[in-house]
């Protein structure tokens, strides 16, 4: 796009960043800032951020490579989002119990696969047959793969919470068996209340939005050549939606935690 500017033209490029040296050297840069901070102020295993890092720069570069045909088909747009809840239940699962095996970890992930596929499998396939999220690959992968991983992450932090507060309140979920309660309702009695502030992200999220942080969806759109009107509105719905995926992620991961289908195991994460 080319804009006149008294007399001379000034070329602005359509997208942010320009792939070369430099975005490579700040990449490393970010990385390893982020994991000296986290390793000086012991945070936990800073050497899991370079990790991640890589993992996305692979990840990245290899769906870069397949999207143009993945999205041109809807089998395989419906097999990569399948992927994609496959993949989500297998990070929360381990994150969420600290398995130590395989098994264990494949198990863990079963049990989290409900919360994040109810949460977001009935969403997207709502948005879909309600004709606000075309029948398109281009369209599905990204508002699928927003809404599942906004499920993930609600569902990791639940989880965490639900089973913390199990862990260092045994005494009061014991008081509450005394008292009547069944197994399930004395463990949601400790673990709902702690479970649910993981739902606080997303609220504060839509709260400040447009005044604190304007989102990836509306940035693409807007990238992408959308009016600012359909990015507000592209925005608005993916942002409405990760609150009812993530809080039926949550209810759902939250009760699996009270009847101990997700357990914490003592290995670390």
């Amino acid at each position: 796009m080319v804009f006149p500017t008294g007399g001379h033209a000034v070329r602005v490029s359509s997208t942010m960043l320009e792939v070369g040296p430099r975005l490579a050297v700040g990449l490393v840069v970010l990385t390893l800032i982020a994991a000296v901070v986290a390793g000086v102020g012991q945070l936990g295993p800073w050497r899991s951020i370079p990790v991640a890092a890589v993992r996305a720069t692979v990840q990245l570069g290899i769906v870069s490579l397949l999207i143009a045909a993945i999205v041109s088909s809807l089998w395989f747009t419906t097999l990569f989002v399948v992927a994609m809840v496959g993949t989500a239940a297998w990070t929360s699962g381990q994150r969420i119990t600290r398995a130590p095996t395989r098994a264990e970890r494949g198990t863990a992930a079963l049990w989290a696969a409900l919360p994040i596929a109810c949460g977001s499998v009935p969403i997207v396939l709502g948005l879909i047959v309600g004709g606000l999220v075309p029948v398109r690959g281009i369209a599905i992968v990204p508002i699928a793969g927003i809404l599942i991983g906004g499920a993930m992450t609600a569902t990791s932090l639940a989880g965490r919470r639900a089973l913390d507060e199990l862990e260092t309140r045994h005494g009061e979920v014991e008081a509450a068996l005394s008292l009547g309660f069944t197994d399930r309702d004395a463990a949601l009695e400790i673990c709902r209340p702690s479970a649910g502030q993981a739902l606080v992200p997303a609220l504060d999220q839509t709260r400040t939005v447009g005044l604190v942080t304007l989102p990836g969806a509306f940035v693409g759109v807007l990238l992408g050549g959308g009016s600012a009107v359909e990015a507000g509105a592209t925005q608005l719905l993916v942002l409405i939606g990760l609150l009812a995926v993530e809080s039926i992620a949550i209810v759902v991961v939250t009760e699996l935690a009270a009847r101990s289908r997700l357990t914490r195991h003592p290995a670390s994460a």
